[in-house]
């Protein structure tokens, strides 16, 4: 069986993909969980002025807050119900503020965008979960 050898790299970037930063090879997963299914999320849900259900087409309501939220993170997933709407994003803590630890506010700030007849009225850090019950 034909074997390369490897001269650079390590498990992190397969492993951990919930860390930003390299660490020490020995130290990336020294007493902290893996997660193999993907980076760690935020979540977080936003209520609408009104129903946003029917404007989730190119260049619509939906898809343009998710890029103004792509401005500062990923979005891992979404859900539109009616007026909620809710995200999962990663890196975790990229809506954060340090100094009043706002995440939510910040995350308004910044998925809030202009759009005729629509407007992002509150949101809420929900952990997790995506559903509007």
């Amino acid at each position: 069986m034909a074997y390369i050898t490897v001269v650079s790299g390590g498990a992190q970037p397969v492993f951990a993909t919930d860390v930003l930063n390299p660490v020490a090879a020995g130290a990336s997963t020294a007493a902290t969980p893996v997660n193999f299914a993907g980076p760690k999320l935020d979540f977080f849900r936003v209520v609408a002025n009104t129903t946003v259900a029917g404007q989730q087409d190119v260049n619509e309501y939906v898809s343009n807050v998710i890029q103004a939220i792509q401005q500062t993170a990923t979005v891992a997933m979404y859900q539109v119900d009616g007026t909620i709407l809710s995200f999962a994003t990663f890196p975790t803590g990229a809506f954060a503020n340090a100094a009043t630890n706002t995440s939510s506010a910040v995350f308004l700030t910044a998925a809030n965008i202009t759009y005729t007849g629509f407007q992002l009225d509150s949101c809420t850090s929900i952990g997790f979960k995506l559903s509007a019950s």
